[in-house]
């Protein structure tokens, strides 16, 4: 938790622990601006009587939820764990951000799009999600969207960040052990780093103009092409081949082009969104610090 001279903000950050919310802490400690961080220890967003006991008394402007079932795969086993976190809980923190009329923030995912459309998505575009995951996303938006007006629900791509795994910590990880990698070309996004999702976000919320966004970093990438450049930059001297999602096993049907359109948060915030290039650049230039 942080104490500053900028108490009058008043910042609840749940799923603290993971990649965006230790991102949001470290841009509000810089900030000086006061929150209460929360993880799964302190603060079980799916048990709606812990969360009534958690704010009774209390008082937030912001409610930030972080909190996601992300393992897309366990997911087709784990439904209802998945949906209890993806789909329930958000749209339990929204009636509570109703009743302290407190601007509410939560984050899905460019999954819940099938890919089909072969072109980058926009807010407006209708979603066909193709997995248990991606369907329990859309159902968290849904309803939060519906149950309360000032709501900021943010889509993002291929999140990596400092604190936590990913893909950059995965392919980092088989290259120490391995001399020849094979990466699929055929799974389309965007990398977006975790510390450009916070900055846009906190920048989104103090706007007003509520509603569906998109962020993912600028520009277009397969997994190979974020493994390329990546290994490229750590002077790896193994040898990356391409591969497709057939060539191996896995559970959860993946959208084979997800990337999407972050126009309407870059217009509104004012500023230019980096590339996914230089998120990768500053992750491997701030993980010097962290290791």
């Amino acid at each position: 938790m942080m104490d500053s001279k900028n108490k009058s903000i008043r910042i609840l950050i749940t799923g603290a622990n993971g990649q965006l919310g230790y991102e949001f802490q470290r841009l509000f400690d810089k900030e000086g601006i006061y929150y209460l961080a929360t993880d799964y220890n302190e603060l079980d967003i799916t048990n709606r009587e812990a969360l009534h006991y958690f704010f009774k008394n209390k008082q937030f402007k912001y409610i930030i939820n972080c909190a996601a079932y992300n393992d897309v795969d366990k997911a087709e086993d784990d439904i209802d764990n998945c949906f209890e976190l993806n789909a329930k809980a958000p749209v339990y923190l929204a009636t509570i951000a109703k009743n302290l009329q407190a601007v509410y923030v939560t984050y899905s995912t460019d999954f819940v799009f099938d890919g089909k459309k072969n072109a980058p998505s926009t807010e407006e575009d209708v979603p066909n999600p193709l997995s248990v995951y991606a369907k329990s996303k859309l159902e968290g938006e849904h309803g939060v969207l519906h149950i309360y007006d000032k709501v900021f629900v943010i889509r993002t791509s291929w999140l990596f960040g400092i604190a936590g795994k990913n893909f950059n910590t995965q392919v980092l990880g088989w290259a120490q052990n391995r001399s020849e990698l094979a990466i699929v070309d055929d799974q389309i996004s965007a990398p977006t780093y975790a510390k450009d999702l916070a900055y846009f976000s906190w920048k989104l919320m103090q706007t007003q103009k509520y509603g569906l966004y998109h962020f993912s970093n600028e520009g277009i990438a397969s997994k190979y092409d974020q493994a390329e450049y990546l290994l490229k930059q750590i002077e790896w001297r193994g040898v990356l081949k391409r591969a497709k999602t057939a060539d191996f096993s896995v559970k959860a049907k993946r959208p084979p082009y997800s990337k999407i359109d972050s126009t309407k948060i870059k217009n509104i915030v004012g500023e230019e969104i980096p590339s996914w290039q230089s998120g990768i650049d500053r992750w491997l230039e701030e993980r010097k610090g962290w290791l």
